[in-house]
């Protein structure tokens, strides 16, 4: 299985009492695909996962799940135990689990490594590998990467490293054969599909969803002139959205385009201040001819 691509990892809208706004979801969910996103992410860190209740991490992926199914767009879906994974089963779309490398403990590559085949051992769907080290605390040489390639239910990784750094550039130009590499730092997306990464996992996409996909075509087609161009137009929105913690400006954006009743984010997010939202609402307009100008 590969999943080439922009994937869109959802945010979790939410009502003017807080609740989660299922609604809300569906429509953005119809959007990001009708824009041409190849699929969605449930329950990811833009998600604000960790605030959600078990309730309600099942409502949101049932709503998704019904999406993606009418749509045949695929689905991945953040899981992080056995039950997690056990859960996703009956469900149709989801093709893969978007797995965490353990966060905190810093367990060393061989603890990652161990994890990982444990998880894909209790599995009934592909796995993922969620590699962000910024936020883990633990950092993979590409030697670890291709021992989790190895591992038979692990198709890809979404890597999402800080810098482009020798590890990087050796991955993504040599990947291991049928293993997806999928970037997953917003900022840096346009040199690292440039070095050969499938697609993208990018909370960005919410607001500029067309854009995004062009730029990943025209890297694709070998159009290096104008993937440049697009490219550093994005990362400059890319990097207004990341100003504060995500998905507070992305939040802020949306609410600004009329798609999300409100900003609202949960503790310990606070909403982002006017200033960031304003600074992201003009990247977006100057990089889509103001296309989605404020409601």
């Amino acid at each position: 299985m590969t999943l080439n691509g922009v994937h869109v990892p959802l945010i979790t809208p939410f009502d003017e009492a807080g609740a989660v706004d299922l609604g809300v979801l569906e429509e953005l969910a119809h959007q990001v695909l009708t824009a041409g996103a190849a699929g969605l992410v449930a329950l990811g860190t833009t998600a604000e996962v960790t605030t959600l209740s078990a309730a309600e991490r099942s409502q949101v992926v049932e709503v998704l799940t019904g999406v993606c199914g009418r749509r045949g767009a695929a689905l991945l879906v953040g899981a992080n135990t056995a039950e997690e994974l056990q859960a996703l089963a009956a469900r149709r779309s989801v093709v893969a689990a978007l797995c965490l490398v353990p966060p905190f403990v810093r367990p060393g590559e061989d603890g990652v490594v161990a994890y990982f085949a444990a998880l894909a051992a209790a599995s009934p769907v592909p796995l993922v590998v969620y590699h962000v080290p910024h936020r883990t605390g633990q950092d993979l040489s590409t030697r670890a990467v291709r021992r989790l390639a190895a591992i038979d239910a692990v198709i890809g990784i979404k890597y999402a490293p800080g810098a482009i750094d020798g590890d990087a550039v050796d991955l993504l130009t040599d990947p291991p054969q049928g293993f997806t590499v999928l970037a997953g730092t917003d900022e840096l997306l346009a040199p690292m599909l440039a070095l050969g990464a499938h697609g993208a996992i990018l909370a960005s996409a919410h607001v500029a969803t067309a854009q995004f996909l062009a730029l990943a075509a025209a890297f694709h087609a070998g159009q290096a002139d104008q993937a440049r161009r697009l490219g550093n137009q994005l990362r400059r929105l890319a990097a207004a959205l990341f100003a504060e913690p995500n998905p507070a400006v992305i939040k802020g954006v949306l609410h600004a385009q009329g798609r999300i009743p409100n900003p609202r984010v949960r503790l310990p997010l606070l909403p982002a201040a006017a200033t960031s939202i304003d600074a992201a609402v003009h990247h977006l307009d100057a990089t889509t001819a103001g296309r989605y100008a404020r409601a």
